[in-house]
């Protein structure tokens, strides 16, 4: 990477776009970062305010288009709420316009700006965009199973659209667009009041609460260490293909386990908790298997997760251990 690119990042205060912008200020690029902290946290840039390479815009992407002086060589639409937690204020549940219009007209607001002043355009997708999936596992050409009027579709559905969008602005207007689904992902910087199931499984031990897992437990999920993720972004920005602009790149860590496995696995590196494990509805509309395909990350980009399970885990827990003592 050309350490004289000017990047910006949307939904740079978020757990995801805080590690990256972090990785772009190590790599000598200059970040523009816009938040309006709907879900993002000020504590995950703290540290970042006083570079003079980085520079934070409080406003929400999707409310008025953006002035041409926020030119930039990088764009990454990470902006959007992302938990579906129904019960924390910062889910797409309890956020569910705001999530829609994201995706959607903040979406647009950045590909205009490519289109008029030049630039490459990353969409942070989802693995959402499956569903309940029926191909396991799940790759780039599944187009999914998804309901347009669960619970769930502010947040998928606008990540759908959001993909069709990006591909009108490349066949269209010539916009220079790639598009990651991600999946699970965590480690340090996440909320942990964030809803999802290891931040609620490391919180509950912490405080010797009983580990609430909806459902039987035989769910499965495929989690990928934060830093991996990153790297993987970096590597379809990057991408020098000729068919770079319009292709979807899967990005996660193939290794599944089941969502009982992952509440053992903490319970194991927090000895000293007396937490259980108890048992409540299932979520509706929570996919039953979740496992990306990443062959085509790992043939064309050489990108593949390294960071081991447990090891990611500890680090996390280590994260949550400070910032709750902090609160």
């Amino acid at each position: 990477m050309s350490v004289s690119l000017r990047a910006l990042v949307t939904g740079g205060g978020g757990f995801i776009g805080s590690h990256l912008c972090r990785r772009l200020l190590a790599d000598g690029c200059t970040v523009t970062c816009i938040d309006n902290f709907a879900s993002g946290l000020r504590r995950n840039i703290a540290g970042l305010l006083d570079d003079p390479s980085f520079r934070l815009i409080e406003q929400d992407v999707s409310a008025e288009p953006l002035p041409d002086d926020l030119q930039a060589d990088r764009y990454y639409h990470l902006a959007s709420p992302a938990s579906p937690n129904p019960h924390t204020p910062r889910s797409y549940m309890a956020l569910p316009l705001e999530t829609a219009l994201v995706n959607s007209v903040g979406l647009r607001n950045v590909l205009e700006l490519a289109r008029r002043r030049g630039g490459r355009v990353l969409f942070a997708s989802t693995s959402e965009v499956y569903g309940d999936p029926h191909e396991h596992p799940q790759r780039e050409e599944y187009w999914g199973n998804v309901s347009s009027t669960g619970p769930r579709s502010c947040y998928d559905e606008a990540k759908r659209f959001g993909e069709a969008l990006c591909m009108i602005f490349v066949r269209s207007y010539d916009v220079d667009v790639r598009l990651i689904r991600i999946f699970n992902t965590y480690g340090p910087n996440m909320d942990p009041e964030d809803g999802r199931m290891l931040p609620n499984f490391i919180t509950q031990a912490l405080s010797n609460q009983a580990l609430t897992i909806y459902g039987d437990g035989q769910f499965t999920r495929s989690l990928c260490y934060v830093q991996d993720l990153v790297e993987g972004v970096l590597a379809v920005m990057e991408s020098s293909r000729s068919d770079a602009a319009g292709r979807v790149y899967n990005l996660g860590n193939p290794e599944e386990h089941t969502i009982l496995e992952y509440a053992k696995l903490v319970l194991e590196l927090i000895p000293a908790n007396r937490s259980r494990i108890t048992h409540m509805p299932p979520v509706p509309d929570d996919p039953s298997r979740r496992r990306p395909d990443i062959t085509r990350a790992k043939s064309e980009l050489g990108w593949e997760p390294r960071v081991a399970l447990r090891k990611g885990i500890e680090t996390t827990i280590n994260y949550f251990r400070e910032v709750t003592a902090v609160s």
